[in-house]
């Protein structure tokens, strides 16, 4: 049963996958310094949060017990005056309760009739303010909030000698109690800052101590990466990141090792091959040489035997057997100097590579119907004798590769002699191949020739693609 993906997650999966994206493109240094410096004002912030609520709850639950004391203090206070009808006493009461007591917005009394006794409001009393807060003669008190102007104020009433002298009325405002939550929550909060510079400062130790060995083996391992296998780092401490640079120096020692032993085995396979070359350069220039001397000589013999008994034999039929003998001998004669050229042309050791070049080029456009090019540049004089064969050999399987594989109709060769360097580039217009594909002689070849540049400290890079040819280039320091 196939699942279905909601968009939504599809979405988070995205929205995540951005995230670490992001989160990942910022150095370790950053990362601890951005944890640290988050957790310390996420602390600060949470801390100052909750005590400023648990704050602003006690103060509130204290100004509202205050409220109760001063109303009730104002009417056990208010009693004796009220019934003696002593309202200037009263209105003085109303007036030092609110001189003693900062909190006092304002105080009244009110007899049972609902008439103001006595205030503390000056010449206009708010009549509104009587009927938002009422109560019973039974009751203890009656608190209420009211918004005002200048912000929530509890007011508080309580009955005078059980309501039959009237109600006692207290305000008091929540100015002072904010006031002192708002400066103490400053205090928190500039005490967050100072800890988060503190904060910073400690992580910027910490990141230092931290990333500073990982910074050191990061270097060393792009070191290492360029081939630098004597790199060697100090651990720092006995923790995770020093046993990290320990194994970190054991495996550049072991790298140390083995590329010593991988050069020592790449030189002496470098001298076997060159030996290898040599014998079989050696084993070439012999086989051509009893080829041209001796084979040559022979076939050359039988046909001059051949013209004789050709001359002397007065039968038809058989002078033209002896025709026919003597030319496939002729034909025999041509391949065995064919032959002996390919293995090792006689005029490369005598005249140089500029002149066996070109009596190889003339050779090759006889025997197959493409176009050769050949330009020589710089070569006055000869050159070393292992680059002249290995130049040579390459150019030829080049050339040989090019008349069984590419299909081209025209090549050139360019040799030249610059700034003590030779250079050969062998292009063709034919089919071209992909880096890896094609049959195992090719690919051999082509390993044989680098195998041979690269013993003369030379290079050989081959650029090629379906349909649009070969090229190669060889250079080698002389």
């Amino acid at each position: 049963m196939p699942i279905n993906h909601s968009p939504f997650t599809t979405h988070n999966s995205q929205f995540f996958t951005h995230f670490w994206r992001f989160a990942g493109s910022f150095s370790v240094r950053t990362k601890i310094m951005g944890i640290v410096l988050a957790l310390v004002v996420l602390l600060g912030v949470g801390i100052t949060v909750q005590v400023r609520g648990v704050l602003t709850q006690a103060l509130e639950q204290r100004l509202q017990e205050q409220s109760i004391s001063v109303a009730r203090d104002v009417a056990a206070r208010a009693t004796d005056l009220i019934l003696i009808n002593d309202l200037f006493s009263l209105h003085q009461l109303l007036v030092e309760t609110q001189l003693n007591n900062p909190d006092v917005r304002y105080a009244f009394v009110i007899d049972p009739n609902g008439t103001v006794l006595a205030h503390t409001f000056g010449p206009g009393f708010p009549r509104d303010l009587l009927a938002v807060n009422s109560v019973l003669p039974t009751d203890h008190h009656q608190t209420v909030l009211l918004e005002s102007d200048e912000g929530p104020v509890w007011d508080t009433a309580v009955p005078i000698f059980d309501g039959q002298a009237g109600v006692a009325r207290v305000g008091l405002s929540e100015e002072s109690m904010l006031a002192t939550v708002s400066a103490l929550t400053g205090q928190m909060l500039l005490t967050t800052v100072m800890v988060s510079a503190v904060g910073i400062a400690a992580a910027t130790l910490l990141t230092w101590i931290v990333t500073r060995p990982i910074i050191d083996l990061k270097r060393a391992a792009e070191a290492v990466g360029q081939g630098d296998f004597q790199q060697h780092v100090t651990p720092w401490a006995g923790d995770e990141i020093g046993e990290l640079a320990e194994s970190f120096n054991v495996m550049t020692a072991d790298l140390a090792q083995a590329e010593q032993e991988r050069v020592e085995r790449e030189h002496l396979r470098s001298q076997l091959l060159e030996k290898v070359i040599t014998a079989q350069e050696e084993e070439r220039r012999r086989i051509a040489r009893e080829l041209h001397d001796e084979t040559g000589q022979a076939l050359t013999s039988l046909m001059v035997r051949l013209q004789m008994v050709n001359q002397q034999c007065p039968l038809p039929d058989i002078k033209t057997q002896l025709d026919e003998i003597r030319g496939l001998v002729a034909h025999t004669l041509d391949e065995v100097h064919n032959l002996s050229v390919e293995l090792r042309p006689s005029v490369l050791d005598d005249l140089g590579l500029e002149a066996a070049l070109s009596r190889y080029v003339h050779d090759y456009q006889n025997r197959f119907p493409l176009e050769v090019d050949l330009v020589v540049i710089g070569l006055e004089e000869r050159l070393p004798p292992p680059v002249e064969t290995a130049v040579y050999r390459i150019i030829q399987e080049s050339l040989t590769n090019i008349a069984r594989h590419a299909h081209a109709t025209t090549a050139s060769i360019l040799v030249e002699q610059r700034n003590g360097r030779l250079r050969a580039i062998i292009e063709d217009n034919g089919v071209g191949f992909m880096r890896g594909v094609g049959n195992q002689n090719g690919r051999l070849g082509l390993y044989g020739m680098r195998e041979r540049a690269e013993l003369l400290n030379g290079t050989l890079t081959i650029e090629s693609e379906p349909g649009r040819g070969t090229s190669i280039f060889v250079e080698v320091p002389l």
